[in-house]
């Protein structure tokens, strides 16, 4: 964490903090960037300091909260704009984020990040020039320059959530290999060249949120701008499959197919490559 970045508070690190104050230490490593790092902080009755600056503990520390600093004391790392947007922590570190409620990013069983790991190796994103459609906290685009990409191009549409990457730590900033757009990919996908795209991320909200980006004719679009042999791992999850018998994998995969390329069910989404020819004779 750099000293120029505001301490970030969890329940469990708050709780340290209070501890290690009532059995009499002096200071305590604990780590104020969600796990990123460690650092030391000294200890005082009434308050603790870092970076040469206090801060008071506080009163309510409520669980599944991200505190962060503000002109007017720590404040929950959420923002309320047309919809509920908040920073959640894993036991993991890298944090989720939630929109009304909806956790964005799976975290039963393993970190957000590594999960994010894992998908991006399917698309071997060395040397590729990338389409990351949903950019959410960032997490695929890292993967993808720590891959060595050529070229990631990062949309999100939600300002919200754009504000929650700056302040995560576990994002990645913007740099001459990522480019960060506050658009929407739905919007914006008929101006990128056709076969120019090696690679695309696709991890939309829920249907029900975003219905455009499981439309027919936005697969269509991502088919278009996938060069031949191109590569898309599109996250489905599996909504509804225990309450209605619902197989959004598979009704993604066919609509996929329709639009000229060829799926196959990967964990918990659809992993499609481009053939020679796409629907409407894109070479």
């Amino acid at each position: 964490m750099s000293s120029a970045a505001g301490p970030l508070l969890t329940l469990p690190v708050h709780q340290a903090l209070v501890a290690a104050r009532a059995a009499g230490a002096a200071s305590l490593r604990c780590s104020l960037d969600l796990d990123r790092s460690t650092t030391a902080v000294d200890l005082h009755d009434d308050s603790w300091s870092w970076n040469a600056r206090r801060f008071p503990y506080l009163q309510d520390c409520k669980d599944r909260t991200i505190y962060y600093w503000t002109a007017n004391g720590f404040q929950p790392l959420a923002r309320y704009g047309t919809s509920l947007v908040k920073l959640v922590p894993t036991p993991w570190g890298a944090p989720t984020f939630e929109i009304d409620g909806i956790k964005m990013l799976p975290t039963a069983k393993l970190s957000p990040y590594a999960d994010a790991e894992r998908k991006v190796c399917l698309i071997a994103p060395r040397g590729k020039r990338i389409l990351d459609t949903c950019g959410g906290l960032g997490y695929f685009a890292a993967w993808c320059l720590h891959g060595a990409a050529a070229q990631v191009s990062s949309f999100e549409i939600n300002a919200d959530v754009i504000w929650l990457r700056s302040l995560n730590p576990w994002s990645p900033a913007s740099t001459s290999n990522l480019t960060l757009v506050h658009a929407d990919v739905a919007a914006c996908i008929a101006g990128i060249a056709d076969a120019s795209i090696d690679a695309v991320l696709h991890d939309p909200p829920r249907f029900a949120i975003a219905g455009a980006l499981y439309a027919q004719s936005f697969y269509q679009q991502i088919a278009r701008v996938l060069r031949r042999d191109g590569k898309l791992f599109h996250y489905t999850g599996s909504p509804n499959r225990l309450s209605r018998g619902r197989d959004l994998a598979r009704e993604v995969a066919q609509r996929l197919r329709q639009a000229g390329l060829t799926p196959a069910i990967e964990g918990d989404g659809v992993l499609a490559t481009r053939g020679r020819t796409v629907r409407g004779g894109v070479p």
